[in-house]
């Protein structure tokens, strides 16, 4: 409370010592003005250094260009002089060592970081397929491209596709040229006639409608042309857009597709059922 004793801050009356602190540190020339001293203290000692440091390396850096003067001068005279001395004042360029090191750091604290932060090396971001950016042959066809390779002309391979994939299976020649018995799949996408066994009405790619086991059948055919070590994928085939209010093909066998419609109903049922028991 000496405020209100002392309103006028007067601490001596107050009774307080004065605690103003002395600078005792050394003063030396201010590296900036040479006509006035400046203290050692502490706080000044970085910016004391760093000019102590630069006058050091103007001194390293005018006693080398004195050198290199009696070295061309020698040189001049046809004296033997030993090899060119560089600079000992030049700041040492980073090269590709030094920038791989500094990545290499970096990447290590960027992937300790993510294990610290969130659990994961990896950010929990998935690595990218890096298959994707492998040159490969496969080529794109387009639906009348992809016909011209149904076996017809023995100079080309027969290809066949199957929701989306084109597949060389030349080496089925007798089963998917002509006269084969699966030639009708040759030079076409006929997804749907592997689902549904319609291989008459059903020979496109349009797998709308199909139910949970047509839909299981045709990833069985799927899984035989990946796995096969007869048959290799070749590209991928570009169909146009289904229009979605176009109608769903009819399947060949009413009674089996009634068959399937019940057991899908059925399923549907059962699973309401467990939903509402819980």
């Amino acid at each position: 409370m000496s405020w209100i004793l002392n309103p006028d801050g007067d601490r001596t009356k107050a009774g307080a010592t004065d605690t103003t602190a002395v600078d005792t540190n050394p003063k030396v020339p201010d590296p900036v003005d040479k006509n006035r001293l400046v203290s050692t203290k502490p706080a000044n000692r970085p910016f004391l250094a760093h000019k102590e440091y630069r006058r050091k390396m103007e001194k390293e850096h005018e006693a080398w260009v004195q050198r290199r003067k009696e070295r061309e001068d020698k040189v001049a005279k046809g004296e033997k002089v030993g090899p060119e001395e560089p600079d000992p004042t030049d700041e040492p360029e980073v090269g590709c060592l030094g920038l791989l090191k500094f990545l290499i750091m970096a990447a290590v604290v960027i992937i300790l970081a993510g294990k610290f932060f969130t659990g994961s090396f990896l950010w929990e971001m998935d690595l990218p397929d890096l298959r994707q950016f492998i040159p490969t042959n496969q080529r794109l066809f387009s639906e009348s491209m992809l016909a011209t390779f149904d076996g017809s002309d023995l100079d080309k391979p027969v290809f066949l596709a199957i929701d989306g994939d084109v597949y060389d299976v030349t080496a089925g020649r007798a089963t998917y040229g002509p006269g084969g018995s699966y030639h009708f799949m040759a030079g076409r996408d006929a997804a749907r006639a592997y689902a549904t066994g319609c291989f008459q009405t059903h020979l496109t790619h349009d797998i709308r409608g199909l139910s949970e086991r047509e839909m299981q059948g045709l990833e069985h055919w799927k899984k035989f042309y990946t796995e096969s070590k007869k048959y290799h994928k070749v590209g991928r085939v570009s169909h146009p857009p289904i229009d979605p209010l176009s109608p769903i093909p009819e399947h060949c066998d009413p009674k089996k597709a009634e068959k399937a419609q019940e057991r899908e109903r059925a399923k549907a049922h059962e699973a309401d059922s467990k939903h509402s028991e819980l």
